[in-house]
């Protein structure tokens, strides 16, 4: 198995750490991971983008040109990287924001309203993790328990008290997301 994944949206969406989350999360079920971060200048407001990679076998490159998967948080990053899912594979879309849906029919398409969802959870920090619970559903590589070990992880240790609160996020995200296509 290997998962070959681009996140991407506007920084402070938390993209980074999704992808960092979903690598540490990997590494603790004994895979082989990559984590590439891309950001402009700007602190939060600016495009920001990750590859993620998860394999059962060594990662040869952390480069790539076309995505299993393609989660995409915003128009810019529709526009970006819709073309870049290879056939067959699947685009997760936030509704929140977006101009138009997915274009192509030979992908499986889904949909996700974490930012609606996260003001209902009184927190928009746990957008992202909304998010990796509508992607884990869909594509259950890496295992929930293993996620919250990511998460320790990832966040500092003064921030340990909000991992029910993921935890929680990341249920909602798999009862919430819903399917647009299939291809």
């Amino acid at each position: 198995m290997t998962e070959e994944i681009i996140i991407a949206g506007f920084g402070g969406q938390g993209v980074l750490s999704m992808g960092q989350i979903l690598c540490y999360s990997g590494v603790m079920q004994g895979k082989e991971v990559s984590w590439m971060p891309s950001y402009g200048p700007e602190m939060r407001g600016g495009t920001a983008n990750c590859t993620a990679i998860i394999s059962d076998k060594p990662i040869s490159s952390p480069v790539l040109n076309a995505f299993d998967t393609a989660i995409v948080l915003n128009q810019p990053s529709m526009d970006k990287f819709e073309d870049s899912v290879k056939p067959g594979g699947l685009l997760i879309y936030e509704r929140n924001g977006m101009t138009r849906k997915p274009n192509r029919t030979d992908i499986n398409v889904w949909a996700i309203g974490a930012y609606d969802e996260s003001l209902k959870m009184n927190n928009v920090k746990v957008f992202n993790m909304i998010v990796l619970g509508g992607f884990l559903k869909i594509k259950p590589i890496i295992e929930l328990e293993n996620v919250i070990k990511g998460l320790k992880k990832v966040l500092p240790e003064r921030y340990h008290k909000l991992i029910p609160l993921n935890e929680e996020a990341i249920q909602r995200g798999m009862s919430i997301i819903t399917q647009e296509h299939k291809a």
